[in-house]
């Protein structure tokens, strides 16, 4: 269900010397006061038309192509429209001079017998940076596009070539180079493959890849909630090769029906284990590079009742790193295997009464004697070292917020670089940190309100960074660290911004309010286009307020955001609350209250906000007050209309899991348990165990070809309220998958049928 909106990690420009921070006691509060009013009205501008808003680009705000940097330090790459006309070419840029070469020209990126250039979904580079590996002509394999054709360019020979052309078309993933860059690795059809650069030579390292065994690669649920996609590791010395190897026997498969595409419906079947069900088994293992002979890791536990969620070598070939959760995900337990004898020494543990967070980029420090490690053991999330030997824990950050991700570690120098925000959870910003563990704290990131992200350079001495607000759409430029300094804009989005600019908009403010027990709860109000204070509006809430979104944030909001602004000019209010729970860096406590009380906890949160916001402002008119969101937020918004039916007057729930049972293991049961013990609390968090007290009026809508959050739910939710006489309005998009995106015209459609459903049922405007 992880549908929170992000933007890909680019942003904006400071000039603004870097702010020192000695010790961290300077940042040891929970964020107080939300930032002020961060946009006035402008009552005068151009009126937005939902048809302006689908079928032009005019307001749509745009990223940049793949960006590389080079390992040598000389540059970073990028894909531009190519000089010579058709397709695009790669090219360096120096970091300090932003000299401009073109490495590939789109001719030399055009196969022979072909007359257009690839395609280039992706690229990667080799470690010295003399062949490029190219990925193209990709399609999804369960929701994310890791199926593929791929092809090396070698930089000396200006030679293309591609790689397994003995499968199919679009049926290669992941493929890698080895540290010497002299073969490549890839997974076809759940084997393991290793291809010779120099002769074309293939070897098959595994066999036995089957519908239900799986090597390097993972099913539907583990890329899904865990984000295992790629499922094999090249080691350091280039001799061998670590992957995972699953067996989905016995988990339970999926049928999804397509009634659209041919005369007669097709059928779309999958391992997909629902609460209570039986998990793929998971093993990892160590084979040859050159013969495929495995050895087989002695991780403990029953690999069905424990899930292997990362694997990396463990700074030298000799040892792996791999982390396991207990089937719960209340225990992670990391471990140093042998790779000959796959002996496991455990070196780390998190155990909590809700549920662990699993640590991604582990980096190995002193030539692999100690590495970093996020622990919420303190009560934030913070980073540590770890001596590989004794296991002792030493803090490199400190204090009551918390470290949002790791970036980058330069040894050498003595910095973790990291991204946080210990003033406020609305915002981001890039800090650096001591290794020692000494407190000595660096912000990086200017004064600049708003949401930043940074890909940097391998030194850190640069760093491609996007910088976005409620009211300015991503922009990228290109600094040097650590003073921040912009060396060139690479993107403003600035027609874009324009138009958004000449738009007619009302106030837009972050504010606070309580929950019954005293808790702070952040959220924004955009009030209507000639705003009245001495009139009533109503008001419509967007919620996700599931663990893996925050919906208050000072960031762009895309097209989520210019919808709002056009109800606004219709004369409604828009609000949303993050209640507790959701992905806001505050702290452990606020994001595993909701343990076992999804639903209640989160939804009363959201009732209490309405309450303190109707005491607060008189303009609210209680009467006319409706609240919308989209997956977990389809699933909340059911919640709130069936909980509190006196208090929401319309709701419109957009494929929502209605019955949590029905949803994944990994996902449901971290935060709501596992079954039978938690039987209960599943029928009471679940909103259809309470459809019957529906008042208000509800718009539902599911697409048929939802492989994630599927149809199946709200089918059963629409026959528990025919059983209860309830009348709402229900829309099947068919064969559309979760975003309820595909097919020309859809999302047109479905905000239009949103906007006539609220006009109907919730009328705009003032009293």
């Amino acid at each position: 269900m992880n549908l929170a909106y992000m933007w890909s990690r680019k942003m904006r420009h400071g000039m603004a010397a870097a702010i020192l921070v000695t010790g961290l006691s300077a940042c040891s509060s929970l964020p107080g006061e939300a930032p002020a009013v961060t946009q006035q009205a402008a009552v005068d501008g151009e009126r937005l038309s939902l048809e302006a808003l689908y079928n032009t680009d005019t307001y749509q705000a745009r990223g940049v192509p793949p960006t590389r940097w080079l390992a040598d330090g000389s540059g970073y790459t990028t894909l531009e429209k190519s000089a010579e006309g058709e397709g695009r070419e790669l090219v360096r840029y120096h970091p300090g001079t932003q000299e401009r070469t073109v490495l590939i020209s789109a001719t030399e990126l055009t196969p022979t017998g072909m007359d257009t250039p690839l395609h280039v979904a992706d690229y990667h580079w080799s470690n010295a940076g003399d062949k490029l590996l190219i990925f193209t002509n990709t399609k999804r394999s369960w929701r994310t596009h890791t199926l593929g054709d791929y092809w090396v360019f070698d930089l000396q020979a200006r030679s293309l070539t591609q790689l397994g052309t003995f499968a199919d078309a679009s049926t290669l993933q992941f493929a890698k180079f080895d540290p010497a860059a002299e073969r490549v690795a890839y997974v076809m059809q759940n084997n393991i493959y290793v291809e010779r650069l120099r002769d074309g030579r293939i070897t098959q390292l595994t066999h036995d890849g089957s519908d239900t065994i799986v090597n390097g690669t993972f099913d539907w649920v583990n890329e899904e909630e865990f984000f295992l996609r790629d499922g094999f590791r090249w080691s350091p010395d280039g001799k061998e090769i670590a992957y995972w190897q699953l067996d989905t026997s016995g988990t339970p498969v999926f049928t999804m029906i397509n009634n659209t595409d041919e005369l007669y419906p097709t059928l779309k079947t999958f391992p997909y284990p629902k609460v209570g069900e039986i998990n793929a088994s998971m093993r990892i293992g160590v084979m040859s590079a050159d013969t495929g002979e495995t050895t087989w890791m002695k991780v403990p536990g029953d690999p069905r009742q424990h899930y292997l969620v990362r694997m990396q070598w463990a700074g030298n070939s000799e040892q792996l790193f791999i982390q396991q959760l207990t089937r719960s995900q209340a225990v992670n337990r990391a471990f140093l295997a042998d790779a000959d004898s796959g002996a496991v020494t455990e070196v780390v543990r998190e155990t909590t009464d809700s549920w662990a967070e699993y640590v991604d980029d582990v980096m190995f420090l002193d030539g692999g004697d100690s590495f970093t490690w996020l622990s919420e053991r303190s009560g934030y999330r913070h980073i540590y070292r770890v001596d590989r030997d004794t296991g002792r824990l030493t803090a490199i950050t400190r204090g009551n917020w918390d470290v949002v991700e790791v970036l980058q570690i330069n040894e050498q120098q003595g910095w973790v670089y990291f991204i946080a925000s210990p003033e406020t959870p609305l915002e981001r910003y890039l800090f650096r940190a001591a290794l020692d563990g000494s407190s000595k704290l660096e912000r990086l990131t200017p004064a600049q309100a708003g949401t930043h992200s940074y890909q940097l350079s391998a030194n850190a001495d640069y760093a491609v960074h996007t910088y976005s607000s409620v009211t300015q759409m991503p922009q990228v430029d290109m600094i040097s660290l650590p003073q921040h300094q912009r060396i060139r804009l690479i993107k403003d989005n600035g027609e874009a911004q324009s138009a958004l600019n000449e738009l007619a908009r009302g106030s837009f403010e972050f504010f606070q309010v309580r929950a019954q027990d005293g808790l702070q709860l952040d959220g924004f109000i955009m009030k209507p286009v000639n705003f009245d204070p001495n009139k009533n509006y109503p008001i419509l809430f967007y919620v996700y307020g599931e663990p893996w979104g925050q919906t208050v944030s000072n960031s762009w909001g895309g097209e989520r955001f210019l919808w709002h602004t056009y109800l606004t000019q219709q004369g409604y209010i828009v609000a949303s609350i993050d209640n507790r729970g959701t992905k806001s860096p505050r702290g452990f406590d606020w994001r595993r209250s909701i343990y076992k009380n999804l639903g209640v906890v989160t939804v009363r949160d959201q009732h209490d906000a309405l309450q303190a916001m109707l005491d607060r402002w008189s303009f609210i008119d209680e009467d006319r007050v409706g609240i919308w969101g989209h997956s977990g937020g389809g699933s909340q918004t059911l919640n709130a209309l069936f909980r509190y039916p006196n208090a929401y007057d319309v709701g419109i729930a957009l494929a929502p899991v209605p019955d949590l049972t029905l949803y994944d293991t990994i996902y449901q049961e971290r935060y709501s348990g596992l079954l039978p013990e938690a039987a209960e609390r599943y029928r009471e968090t679940s909103a259809i165990t309470h459809a019957e007290n529906l008042q208000g009026d509800l718009l539902l809508v599911h697409g048929t070809g939802d492989d994630n959050v599927h149809f199946q739910g709200s089918e059963r939710l629409v026959n528990e309220l025919i059983k209860h006489g309830k009348q709402f309005e229900f829309f099947a998009y068919p064969n559309r998958t979760h975003g309820i995106r595909e097919g020309e015209g859809t999302t047109l459609h479905l905000r239009t049928m949103m906007t006539d459903f609220l006009s109907e049922h919730l009328p705009a405007g003032a009293r």
